[in-house]
């Protein structure tokens, strides 16, 4: 895999390449749910996700990162029930489907604002959600770091999201900062009135270039230097999403998740 690096995420300006073959179909991922997470008879059990043929921001994979994302929302609802919930840089938007199907007030599906991407994010909602739900998902297209009013019209005047989750994104060094400012500009500084959690971000990714693992973690460091409170919270392994790329096999087939908070908001 490659990087995205220095500048803009301008998809004509950073991804020169010459003209493509017709585009892939597109593929299909299951989520299975664990039978732990199956409360009733009638309670939902798999969630498909439609993937886009290909594309140059990676969204026609179906990453660990939200596989182990999405299995940590199943089994912890009480992060975002009755809350709201964002998701960055969606992908397939499996994350913000569980949390949507699991009882979130609110949940806003993000990614780069292409039509393929949207259009497919909307798909996979229309296709996993009853009515009832989908009235409180809303799919939009938005770019990291720029201003953030479309994403909280979402929300009643003048609140701001509870959850903020992102899955594999901090493999793009030159966007910490973009993501970061999004995070601040979009997080609740206080408790919800029907929750005793503190708002969060979710960070899920892997390492997928080990050479690279230190400045991926760069997006910790600039986290704490702006008062985040930074805490790792799941280690999972899965099989890596690229087997034939090199470095520690090991290191490309964990997922690590991180909870962070604003110092300022910790009781």
């Amino acid at each position: 895999m490659s990087d995205i690096e220095d500048g803009g995420l301008d998809l004509g300006a950073v991804f020169t390449e010459p003209p493509r073959p017709p585009t892939p179909e597109p593929t299909f991922a299951t989520y299975a749910r664990g039978e732990v997470h199956v409360r009733t008879g009638d309670d939902w059990e798999e969630i498909k996700i439609r993937l886009v043929g290909t594309h140059p921001l990676w969204a026609h994979h179906l990453w660990n990162a939200a596989l182990a994302l999405a299995d940590f929302l199943d089994s912890n609802p009480e992060l975002y029930r009755n809350l709201s919930v964002l998701e960055l840089g969606a992908g397939g938007g499996l994350p913000s489907i569980v949390a949507g199907k699991n009882g979130a007030h609110k949940v806003v599906v993000t990614d780069y604002p292409d039509a393929d991407l949207i259009d497919n994010i909307k798909h996979n909602v229309t296709k996993n959600v009853q009515a009832h739900e989908s009235t409180n998902i809303e799919v939009q297209g938005y770019i990291w770091g720029k201003p953030v009013d479309s994403l909280l019209r979402a929300l009643p005047s003048s609140a701001k999201f509870d959850l903020v989750i992102l899955s594999d994104l901090i493999f793009n060094h030159s966007q910490h900062d973009a993501l970061l400012k999004t995070c601040e500009l979009v997080l609740s500084s206080s408790k919800s009135d029907v929750s005793s959690h503190e708002p969060c971000v979710l960070v899920f990714y892997t390492h997928h270039r080990p050479h690279l693992a230190h400045r991926d973690m760069i997006f910790f460091s600039k986290a704490k230097e702006l008062g985040w409170h930074c805490e790792e919270i799941v280690t999972r392994k899965f099989p890596p999403m690229f087997p034939e790329d090199s470095g520690e096999e090991a290191i490309r087939a964990t997922v690590h998740g991180w909870k962070l908070v604003k110092t300022s908001n910790k009781s």
